[in-house]
């Protein structure tokens, strides 16, 4: 596989998976109130249930056929295992991403305890993660291969540093 079908896989999979959770999730409006009546943290987007569903769903197959792509090439020697320290966290961000945004959205009575802790806590994890993911990948993109020696800093700098 060419490394344009790896990223391409890549960002199916990055892709896929927040639309997903967010999709299959569902509104998480309080049960037994109309939506006029509930209190909201943030305004849900005006999808209907079943437009998130499929969404949802399309964005299953698309992350997990993404995921087979990678997987696959992985294990045949096309891709660098040392590439999953970047897609690991990303996935995960993905997913919180696409929670998260039902917590936020949901409908409730006062106040949307979820969303605060969410913010609270989600987004420190949520930063930490996508820091992890770039250092990584800026780490991976600038190292040489073959060359472990020390000083070499992948020609960001000169070797008397």
């Amino acid at each position: 596989m060419t490394n344009r079908g790896m990223v391409a896989a890549g960002a199916a999979l990055v892709g896929g998976v927040p639309v997903a959770a967010w999709g299959l999730m569902g509104q998480q409006n309080h049960a037994g109130l109309p939506a006029s009546e509930l209190d909201y943290a943030f305004q849900p987007w005006d999808i209907g249930d079943g437009v998130a569903a499929v969404a949802g769903g399309l964005a299953l197959v698309l992350a997990v056929a993404g995921a087979v792509v990678l997987v696959r090439g992985t294990l045949r020697g096309a891709m660098d295992r040392r590439w999953w320290g970047v897609l690991g966290p990303l996935v995960v961000l993905g997913l919180l991403a696409g929670v998260g945004w039902r917590i936020l959205t949901a409908g409730g009575i006062g106040a949307n305890i979820g969303a605060g802790l969410l913010i609270i806590f989600g987004t420190p994890v949520a930063a930490g993660l996508l820091l992890w993911a770039l250092a990584w990948a800026f780490w991976l993109v600038t190292q040489r291969h073959g060359h472990d020696s020390g000083g070499n800093l992948g020609g960001i700098a000169s070797r008397g540093v």
